[in-house]
């Protein structure tokens, strides 16, 4: 027997039985869930998925609603949008974990820190440099100079010393560099944008490094003989940064297929009219402003500084974009770093007619961790203090780098990437202190020896719960309590590790946060 209905105005017939969901999807028509997997008993928890029926005084989950005749279905307009965030902004309030380390945050260029760390406690020396220049092209650079943001906020500070996150960046890219074969992106085949980079400082050329990627041509203009910037021709202290460092590190950027045309001022040995008729988009990367430089070439600009829209790095001229030092960034290496590569991604979007999209990916920060919290980390990691390297200017060796990235407490959460917790909250906008909560204390659970769970990170899907009664447990899982304080235990007073004896691999699998992990710290 079908069961006629309408969902978004679409008609279809599905099986007796048969969800709204199962409706939906069958038309293609996406309704997020969490607390739902296919094969298993909707549990209707977490109310992500609520739709409208008409003639039904409330919304409804559609996991858990059966088809019948004739139902006229809305699964999306602004009530029903509002309901799903309320619903995600609940599980936020009573979330305890972080999604990204601290020192992830605290880097401008957002780099995956805590990933290139195990990475080098591995012995895995070539990931590290690739997960690096992801999203710094100059490591061995600003593995010198770098004032490191990243430190003061690792959480690793609170017991014996911060990690040492800036030498052991500047460790992977020395191994790199004094290879046989530097690692090099791929980049793709031309398309037939040309973009302009006038500076060839570390913006410019960061600028360049990620639009060669994007297969967008590249010319970059300076006034100097070689590129470089402030690297070469500023005032940095060559025992710190040798020249030989700056040159190796540059080359392979140039490497990539980057014109460099020196000894030319824009104004001057070239026009801005003359770039705009030969180039489809002209970045500005020429660090601090002389006085009227900015009016010479017809840019807005306010206390000498150009001005910009965010996220676009648009000026106020057409087709012409500027990043780093001229247009007020901070005065940090990194952010002129980090600026080249944003303003690349906008002007790749800009040259395709794309509209620039920002991945605003929601993060969920845990705060200032209480004592005995700050103890269940350090149980996870070695108890060595801070390492420091023999000598300053040699930097750390590959045995004192693997022993200081196991002083890392992996504070981001193992399953950040697929998380649909944060997925969810992510699509909805959801903020975390719409519903003020007093924060739990964090929990850490080894079961298995390869599995952690977190209490603090689960939602209360039951889903690891019928895993194990369906598997024949012969302890399995349980709901202990009731509210905000229910838990999942391991019943009978049992511990996880006797409630998993058989699945626990696939409740990791199944669980849709990061509350069961695999614990990938003891590879």
């Amino acid at each position: 027997m079908m069961i006629p209905l309408t969902i978004d105005n679409q008609k279809v017939q599905v099986p007796a039985g048969a969800t709204l969901l199962d409706a939906a999807r069958s038309l293609g028509i996406h309704i997020p869930t969490l607390c739902f997997a296919a094969g298993y008993k909707p549990s209707t928890s977490c109310m992500v998925c609520v739709v409208r029926v008409e003639g039904f005084k409330s919304l409804v989950p559609a996991c858990g609603t059966r088809a019948v005749g004739n139902m006229v279905v809305t699964t999306c307009d602004d009530g029903i949008k509002k309901a799903r965030k309320t619903a995600i902004e609940l599980l936020l309030s009573d979330h305890v974990g972080d999604c990204v380390g601290p020192c992830e945050r605290g880097c401008p260029a957002n780099m995956n820190i805590p990933l290139m760390i195990r990475q080098i406690a591995a012995g895995k020396f070539e990931d590290a440099i690739r997960t690096v220049k992801k999203d710094i092209p100059l490591p061995a650079v600003l593995g010198r100079i770098c004032p490191a943001p990243c430190e003061k906020v690792c959480r690793r500070a609170q017991a014996d010393g911060a990690v040492s996150i800036r030498l052991l960046k500047r460790f992977v890219a020395d191994v790199d560099l004094q290879s046989d074969n530097p690692y090099r992106p791929e980049c793709l085949q031309s398309i037939g944008k040309k973009v302009a980079i006038v500076g060839a400082g570390p913006c410019g050329l960061s600028a360049g490094y990620y639009l060669r990627q994007a297969g967008i041509e590249c010319t970059i203009f300076d006034d100097h003989e070689y590129p470089g910037g402030s690297l070469r021709y500023g005032s940095i202290d060559q025992n710190i940064l040798p020249l030989e460092v700056v040159e190796k590190e540059i080359d392979p950027i140039m490497s990539l297929g980057i014109i460099f045309k020196g000894n030319i001022r824009v104004t001057q040995g070239v026009s801005m009219e003359e770039l705009k008729r030969r180039y489809d988009a002209i970045l500005l990367a020429v660090g601090e402003l002389s006085d009227g430089q900015a009016e010479k070439i017809g840019i807005e600009t306010k206390d000498n500084k150009i001005q910009v829209t965010r996220p676009e790095y648009y000026t106020s001229r057409n087709a012409v974009f500027a990043a780093g030092g001229c247009i007020g960034s901070r005065n940090l290496m990194i952010r002129a770093v980090a600026d080249g590569k944003e303003a690349a991604n906008a002007i790749q979007s800009y040259v395709l007619g794309q509209e620039n999209s920002v991945n605003r990916q929601y993060n969920h920060p845990m705060g200032r961790l209480e004592k005995q919290e700050l103890e269940l980390f350090l149980k996870q990691s070695s108890n060595f203090g801070r390492i420091e390297p023999n000598s300053e200017i040699l930097g750390l060796t590959a045995g004192q780098a693997q022993d200081e990235s196991r002083r890392c407490l992996h504070c981001d959460c193992r399953k950040a990437d697929s998380c649909q917790l944060r997925d969810a909250a992510t699509g909805l906008a959801a903020r975390r202190n719409v519903w003020p909560n007093q924060r739990k204390l964090f929990e850490q659970i080894t079961a298995c020896e390869k599995i952690i769970f977190e209490p603090g990170k689960c939602i209360k899907c039951g889903l690891c719960v019928q895993t194990s009664k369906n598997a024949g447990e012969q302890i399995g899982l349980s709901f202990e309590g009731r509210g905000f304080e229910m838990k999942i235990v391991a019943p009978l007073e049992k511990t996880l590790t006797e409630g998993l004896q058989k699945v626990s691999m696939d409740c990791v699998k199944i669980c849709p946060t990061g509350a069961l992990s695999l614990n990938e710290m003891i590879e």
